[in-house]
């Protein structure tokens, strides 16, 4: 068991005994009785197990709706990543796999990393070399170039965008769900779910 882990569960640890002692004594002190339930305490433990156990953190999650023919469908997708610390995390060797419940597809990332051409998420240039099927990277911060130059994250400022388009056997209209999940080449992978809002407008963020 690497270090790494051992310090995340002696932490993880901690913080529920720390949790469950100041609800008991929060009970103790008012004589009343809190609102949290067994299924509260579960849900916050996930979170934290969540944040320690991960080593690739996501800031944000946006999407771009286009209409064909009166329908309108998220077509592009970009998610904020930055390591939880300082670490190598090769780039070159991450996999992403997308779930809507039916089709399960998997994307590659072949060398596509550009710095931001413009201030628009949605208009860089790098969009145009993504097929599908791809993806590629979108640094917004990264003191020592090393996302475009060598493929890596290697500090906890390191920022970037993950950058793809959805392929076209999924579909992602209002309401449809899309499972994200992010295999990196070393530590826990990351998944998160995107539910696709009302498009009252052209660029939404999931929640």
């Amino acid at each position: 068991m690497s270090s790494y882990r051992t310090t995340g569960i002696s932490l993880l640890i901690i913080l529920i005994a720390a949790l469950l002692i100041g609800i008991t004594t929060a009970d103790i002190l008012t004589g009343e009785t809190t609102d949290i339930t067994e299924q509260d305490i579960v849900k916050m433990t996930e979170e934290v197990i969540n944040e320690i156990s991960t080593y690739i953190q996501i800031k944000d999650q946006k999407g771009k709706y286009f209409e064909e023919n009166n329908v309108f469908r998220i077509k592009k997708i970009a998610i904020w990543i930055s390591p939880l610390v300082s670490q190598n995390i090769d780039l070159s060797k991450l996999t992403i796999q997308l779930d809507d419940g039916e089709k399960v597809i998997f994307l590659t990332y072949n060398g596509l990393a550009q710095n931001m051409q413009s201030s628009s998420l949605f208009d860089q240039p790098i969009w145009d070399d993504l097929t599908g099927y791809n993806f590629g990277f979108l640094p917004i911060c990264d003191i020592d170039n090393s996302i475009v130059d060598y493929d890596m994250m290697n500090e906890n400022s390191d920022n970037a965008y993950i950058l793809f388009k959805i392929p076209q056997e999924i579909s992602m209209e209002n309401g449809d769900e899309l499972t994200v999940t992010l295999f990196p080449s070393t530590g826990i992978t990351r998944i998160t779910d995107l539910k696709a809002p009302l498009p009252t407008r052209s660029i939404v963020t999931f929640e």
